[in-house]
């Protein structure tokens, strides 16, 4: 478990994002997909919205997945599990990196074939609370052809992120501009933020 969070900090010392490939062990990452795909075919996933001043809308051409918010109250199994794995990884970083995080909120989303959402920060404009912005991967056997991926704009450079199972990615919420490519099959992941205040 360390060493998934050193790969993922010292990537992020180093180029701004941070990747670890194998962030969710193999077992894990597979019932948290299925979680997401029982969810999906119950219709308990809802259009993502937009915040704005307190407000939330929604906007099929700006974004145009759908999600469903993780609580420790619902006592799912391998929901609790990725949660340990989560207070874990604030407290590596909390004590290796003085971060000063006190909580997090995470969803599960599905972009379903043709979805997108446009380039954004996570951070609101009337709420800095989001910290890092923290993404997990639940695709497997993702190839090129599938799309979705995660384009990264930076000063210098324009990366563009495969969005393979148990990958994660880790960025600040107020520095990185990012989008989703049009995805060319279901992609799934599990999205959430870091955030400083409770």
């Amino acid at each position: 478990m360390q060493f998934q969070f050193e790969e993922i900090i010292s990537s992020f010392l180093e180029k701004r994002v941070g990747i670890a490939n194998e962030f969710l062990n193999a077992d894990l990452a597979f019932h948290l997909k299925s979680n997401l795909v029982s969810l999906y075919e119950k219709e308990a996933l809802k259009l993502a919205g937009l915040a704005n001043n307190h407000a939330l809308n929604h906007n099929e051409k700006i974004r145009s997945d759908k999600i469903f918010w993780l609580d420790k109250a619902d006592n799912n199994h391998h929901e609790l599990l990725f949660f340990d794995l989560i207070d874990a990884f604030v407290l590596y970083l909390n004590s290796t990196c003085f971060t000063a995080i006190k909580s997090y909120e995470f969803h599960y989303a599905l972009y379903e074939q043709g979805a997108f959402y446009k380039r954004h920060l996570d951070q609101f404009k009337s709420n800095n609370s989001r910290v890092f912005s923290i993404i997990m991967y639940l695709n497997e056997g993702w190839i090129k052809e599938d799309g979705g991926e995660l384009k990264v704009y930076q000063e210098q450079e324009i990366q563009i992120i495969s969005p393979e199972n148990q990958k994660c990615v880790f960025f600040k919420s107020n520095e990185i501009e990012h989008e989703v490519l049009v995805t060319n099959v279901s992609r799934m992941s599990i999205t959430g933020w870091l955030k400083t205040a409770l």
